[in-house]
């Protein structure tokens, strides 16, 4: 692996690293695949894919980024799974970059610039500290005493430690994952790092700091450390998941929804006369989106319709008529109705699925069609569900924000074809 990372980094193809995940069985995993003998970089469906390494680096921190906040097991984690054993191992991703960030903004690897004190009774004293900041007792023969001194904490050894773990940290991140950085390559410390030692001094200097950068540093050294510490240069490594369909979800709800969509879930229940009452799980519809008093009920589909235009990858039956019953819940339960108007909130229903815009040279927002259910008339807004396509890179660089123009994008696109 380090010899591949060695070659990757003098050439620095980006570009070449990326691809789609199609979807398809085997083909599923969205994120970075670490080999023996190459890197991928997987986007999700509908993602158009970078032309220059420049936008290759800048879409592979968002995809990152989103991976790190709405992965089902919410980690920030790359998972190596060991070529001989079943055994998954974590590895902190997030601390690799705060490592590899830190290095670049200052330029140079960590040093105390100031030795540190503390209140004790063991340890050297720093005797002008505890004379300038302590009160004595005076005793009966008129001489002072200290109970409580400054000692010092760090010597220069010490601080030189602290630097090589510093420096061991900075190369291993950057044979790690420095190639979405640079082709440089930083030195290797010439100390012998343990890790566990390494660990344990970070973990007291950690205690000692109120500098919140730093704090961060030694945090990401901890955590990069005890993942070293387990040996995993025979594995095979990957960050990501293979249920993105999650992440689109949330990412979905992020943009669109509301906070309180709890309010609309559904629910049903048994009750057995002369006994308890049962009541079952609630339906969950992914997002409630509100604008201008009207409410829209959202379901984030992670289907391949965008990318194939084949009609068979688009929602089936059942989740029609789901979407359909949210829409009838809200719309007709009394608990909803305006209280100044005494009127019920206009309804509407929508699936929201990725495609990529640029190649299909359509807006961000693409309303493809609809579906209904024979059992309903379609005269109420909700009981037509509009098939909307959402550019995935576009919903992944812009969910962060204020999102009250997409908000209300997504509704005009909506109302516009419903009856």
């Amino acid at each position: 692996m380090v010899k591949q990372m060695e070659s990757l980094t003098k050439t620095n193809n980006l570009v070449g690293l990326c691809r789609n995940a199609t979807n398809n069985d085997g083909d599923r995993f969205v994120g970075i695949r670490v080999d023996t003998d190459k890197i991928e970089v997987c986007f999700p469906i509908g993602y158009h894919l970078p032309e220059t390494d420049d936008e290759a680096r800048n879409d592979i921190y968002s995809l990152i980024r989103v991976l790190s906040e709405f992965s089902p097991n919410k980690s920030s984690k790359l998972h190596l799974r060991g070529i001989e054993t079943d055994s998954d191992i974590s590895f902190p991703i997030d601390a690799y970059l705060e490592i590899i960030r830190y290095y670049l903004e200052h330029h140079s690897y960590y040093h105390e610039k100031e030795p540190l004190f503390k209140t004790s009774d063991r340890g050297k004293t720093d005797w002008n500290r505890t004379i300038k900041n302590k009160k004595p007792i005076i005793q009966s023969n008129g001489s002072p005493i200290y109970l409580d001194r400054i000692v010092r904490l760090s010597t220069p050894k010490d601080n030189q430690f602290i630097t090589e773990i510093h420096k061991y940290c900075v190369f291993e991140s950057f044979q790690k994952i420095g190639w979405l950085f640079t082709k440089y390559t930083p030195e290797r410390s010439s100390y012998r790092i343990e890790p566990k030692s390494a660990i344990m001094e970070l973990k007291t200097k950690l205690s000692q700091t109120n500098n919140d950068k730093t704090r961060r540093l030694f945090s990401s050294m901890i955590s990069m450390l005890s993942y070293t510490d387990k040996n995993t240069n025979k594995h095979q490594a990957y960050f990501g998941t293979d249920n993105f369909e999650y992440v689109w979800e949330k990412l979905v709800d992020r943009i669109f929804g509301i906070s309180d969509k709890e309010l609309f879930f559904p629910k049903a229940s048994w009750t057995i006369r002369d006994a308890h009452c049962r009541t079952f799980e609630a339906l969950y519809p992914d997002t409630i989106m509100s604008v201008d008093g009207e409410l829209y009920v959202l379901d984030a589909k992670y289907y391949r319709y965008g990318v194939t235009g084949n009609i068979f990858h688009l929602p089936e039956g059942s989740s029609i008529h789901k979407q359909i019953t949210y829409g009838e819940y809200i719309g007709s339960n009394q608990k909803f109705v305006n209280l100044k108007t005494g009127e019920h909130p206009t309804v509407y229903n929508a699936f929201l699925l990725p495609f990529d815009s640029l190649k299909a040279e359509k807006h961000v927002f693409y309303n493809f069609g609809e579906a209904t259910g024979e059992w309903k008339t379609q005269e109420l807004a909700y009981e037509t569900v509009q098939g909307i396509l959402v550019d995935t890179k576009y919903a992944i660089k812009n969910y962060t924000g204020n999102n009250h123009q997409k908000k209300n994008a997504l509704a005009g696109i909506i109302r516009e074809h419903t009856n």
